[in-house]
């Protein structure tokens, strides 16, 4: 199935001609911004009612919608660093986006955690915070978490999976933390839907691409990570307890670039969705220029 979050926060299942059939009522008890949660949390027991309401409902046409992210309260939001040997290579070395620097890899830096605060939906926009600071598009698959996973062995991994989503991690280049660089308003865009773990079964083989005004920048598999997606819950939950809804950014392959405002990116990713953005430069500046250090740093 696909589950979207619009409007005010309602939910819905989607359709095979595109449409939405709200199942907002299922969870009458629950804040807006947590639907989403609740649903993946009481997904076994509303599974089979939710398909029975979708087979004799009138759905809603997308198009007279406001798409938010699909899942737009994630408890927690961790992201894979350099998890592609050639996204490594174009990082460092005597030519990369860094020259001279020695990139490591998911092996060496584990991981690091953006602010849920950066995730917006298809119907924004992703907006940069400075007219003179490079930043990049790295498009990924989003691993979103299905039951409360502690120290699970990666043989095991995949039951903790609920389902997958396009995502942009989008990168400010700079001396600054990962945290900081990737967690500025606007910089995760995650969508359109949901797309359940059943609807998926070959997500260690999926072909995704990244275009920026229709130039192919990235072209990647899945199969070419160098942790997997059990892998990385395997990873993840042994350093902490991983919740229902939290979300995994498997990491980013080769061909990273600048964008700019006017730009639009779109992400594609085989059986999960597109994912469509415009590029626009925030209207008020919350930090001044002169306190932001030069252009160098990890990616």
């Amino acid at each position: 199935m696909r589950l979207y979050s619009y409007d005010d926060y309602q939910v819905g299942v989607g359709v095979p001609d595109g449409g939405i059939v709200r199942a907002t009522q299922f969870l009458p008890d629950v804040p807006p911004r947590d639907r989403m949660t609740a649903l993946i949390e009481r997904w076994e027991r509303l599974r089979e009612p939710i398909a029975d309401l979708v087979t004799g409902a009138t759905p809603i046409d997308l198009a007279s919608v406001r798409l938010l992210p699909p899942q737009p309260h994630p408890g927690l939001l961790i992201a894979a660093p350099v998890n592609y040997r050639r996204h490594q290579q174009e990082m460092g070395g005597e030519s990369g986006v860094y020259p001279g620097m020695v990139v490591h890899t998911i092996e060496t830096y584990a991981g690091f955690v953006k602010a849920s605060s950066s995730i917006v939906g298809p119907d924004d926009a992703i907006e940069l915070p400075f007219e003179d600071r490079r930043v990049d598009h790295e498009a990924e698959l989003g691993v979103v978490i299905g039951a409360t996973a502690s120290r699970v062995h990666r043989d095991r991994a995949m039951d903790y999976v609920f389902g997958y989503v396009p995502l942009l991690d989008i990168t400010l280049r700079g001396d600054e933390d990962r945290s900081y660089r990737k967690s500025f308003d606007t910089f995760t865009p995650i969508g359109p839907a949901i797309v359940t773990r059943d609807a998926v079964p070959g997500a260690d083989a999926l072909d995704f691409r990244l275009t920026v005004n229709g130039d192919i920048r990235q072209r990647a598999n899945t199969r070419d990570l160098i942790y997997g997606i059990s892998r990385l819950v395997e990873l993840y939950s042994a350093a902490m307890t991983l919740h229902a809804g939290d979300i995994i950014a498997t990491g980013t392959p080769e061909g990273v670039g600048p964008i700019s405002p006017g730009d639009e990116v779109v992400l594609r990713i085989d059986e999960v969705g597109e994912l469509r953005m415009p590029v626009t430069l925030r209207k008020a500046l919350t930090v001044n220029r002169q306190d932001q250090p030069a252009i160098r740093g990890l990616s």
